[in-house]
């Protein structure tokens, strides 16, 4: 119902600004409450048939509606402008205990007298203080700005100020039943006494001050709106059920207690409309950050110039696959590679050139890594991997063999190259499966790995096979660069023998 701005919008109805929309739907229901009032104020003196169970519905659903309210407001307090909105909670509980009180002491409804040793006279003064106490609570209200500091309040303040309020409803309920002799009559029988005009009127003009104090607090929240709106539908009750009605049970009785549960619910309607968008906002925003972290994890692995997996990425996976092959005893292979000449290649055609080709061998490398689990990443400056589960050296050999040959096809000139007119890459490959019979075949040379065997603690861990696949990639290199060397078990084993001694 807002069209406030987003951004840093406040998200409690006491704090939000009444947008345009908000005025035009609030200036809607008041001109609707003003058409069907002038329908019906000439026609309030007619009498209808007594409907005593009216009253103890009506009541019902006031009280419960108000004990909500109160709960709605009380709620937001903790969060928002404590003291205003604490002073609007107690004027809803207030209204909540008198219209109970009220309800016990009509006549005819628990007893012919009502309860509580009613007077003739106690439900129509109870009618009045609990329509004049509510704009005293609203007009105190006013006092605080939007702009009210946060300052939680404690428990036992709140139990305080509910006691008061509990004390002020019993006040006025001991003066309308006890001291009820000492108060004009204002009733005669089941209709007004004269002097009933000027109580009511009085009642009314309070009414009509507190719409005043409202009204003059700019800008308006959402929560000021419709509290102007609800005093309005009171100044109808009131006018209806007291003043241009003859007494109970005629029209303008009815009518005037149907504006005062509409006027009871239009608050908690609002507060449970923007309860329900604020519930709606927040689940939009939980998505929104699971989005926003699975997408800062998507791009805290991708290596940000080639578009592959970065070297955080492969850690994790190599970790991963690491321990899966260590469960499953199934062989575990790596290829690491690297661009032949790279660094004179970027002293010939420029860092930017330089990127490029990255660029371009990186989608060589991970064309050709589509498998499930397998993992192609930049491992650092020109260099790339290959993690590759469930391969064996001879498989990862020709998906080497492969990749050297992709990134040949590309024909990217390099003149600074001794080995080729164009980019060419050198690659070490390694494959390992059973740590405990390599653990085994150590022991078997003379070294340390004899208690790694039975000890899994003491077992070498993956860096064993990026020492195998780097000592592999050595020897590309320094046996003429742009071919394949794959790692020997003698390389794998001297990859593990310093982890098994340590």
């Amino acid at each position: 119902m807002t069209d406030a701005p987003s951004g840093e919008r406040a998200i409690f109805l006491s704090d939000l600004p009444a947008g345009r929309r908000d005025c035009a739907f609030a200036c809607a229901v008041m001109v609707a409450s003003t058409v069907i009032f002038l329908v019906l104020a000439p026609f309030a003196k007619t009498p209808l048939p007594p409907f005593p169970a009216f009253i103890p519905i009506y009541q019902a659903a006031l009280f419960i509606n108000d004990l909500i309210t109160v709960a709605f407001l009380l709620g937001q307090s903790r969060f928002s402008r404590p003291k205003a909105l604490n002073l609007l909670a107690g004027g809803y509980l207030f209204t909540a205990l008198m219209s109970a009180t009220h309800a016990l002491t009509f006549p005819g409804l628990f007893a012919p007298s009502g309860l509580l040793d009613a007077g003739p006279q106690t439900t129509a003064w109870l009618y009045v203080f609990w329509h004049g106490g509510f704009p005293c609570f609203v007009i105190a209200y006013t006092r605080y700005g939007p702009q009210e500091q946060p300052s939680r309040l404690s428990a036992a303040a709140m139990l305080r100020r509910a006691c008061l309020v509990v004390a002020a409803v019993a006040g006025f309920a001991l003066i309308a039943t006890l001291g009820g002799d000492f108060l004009p009559p204002i009733m005669q029988g089941n209709h007004y006494a004269p002097a009933a005009v000027m109580v009511v009127s009085s009642v009314w003009l309070l009414n009509l001050c507190a719409v005043v104090a409202l009204s003059r607090r700019r800008p308006y929240t959402v929560l000021d709106l419709w509290l102007i709106v609800v005093l309005c539908a009171w100044l109808f009750d009131i006018a209806l059920s007291a003043v241009f009605n003859a007494g109970r049970y005629d029209l303008g009785f009815y009518a005037g207690r149907i504006y005062g549960l509409v006027a009871a619910s239009l608050v908690l309607i609002v507060l449970l409309h923007e309860n329900g968008k604020l519930y709606l906002h927040l689940i939009k925003l939980l998505h929104s950050d699971r989005e926003k972290a699975a997408e800062l994890r998507r791009l805290s692995t991708i290596d940000a110039l080639t578009g592959i997996a970065n070297r955080r990425a492969f850690a994790e996976a190599l970790d991963l696959e690491w321990r899966r092959m260590m469960r499953h005893e199934m062989p575990l292979a790596l290829v690491l590679m690297d661009v032949d000449y790279f660094k004179r290649f970027n002293d010939s055609y420029g860092h930017v050139a330089g990127d490029q080709c990255l660029r371009a061998v990186a989608q060589a490398v991970a064309g050709h890594a589509r498998r499930a689990g397998e993992l192609a990443a930049r491992y650092g400056g020109e260099e790339f991997a290959v993690l590759l589960p469930h391969t064996d050296l001879a498989a990862a050999r020709a998906l080497a063999e492969r990749i050297c040959a992709s990134v040949r096809e590309q024909r990217i000139p390099h003149a600074a190259s001794e080995v080729a007119p164009h980019v060419t890459v050198s690659i070490g490959v390694a494959s390992i499966g059973k740590i405990p019979e390599l653990a085994a075949a150590l022991s078997r040379d003379g070294t340390a790995a004899a208690a790694a065997a039975a000890a899994p603690a003491a077992r070498p861990g993956p860096t064993v096979l990026i020492e195998a696949a780097d000592h592999a990639l050595y020897q590309a290199k320094t046996s003429g660069r742009n071919r394949v060397v794959a790692a020997g078990p003698h390389d794998a084993l001297a990859a593990a023998a310093p982890a098994a001694a340590a």
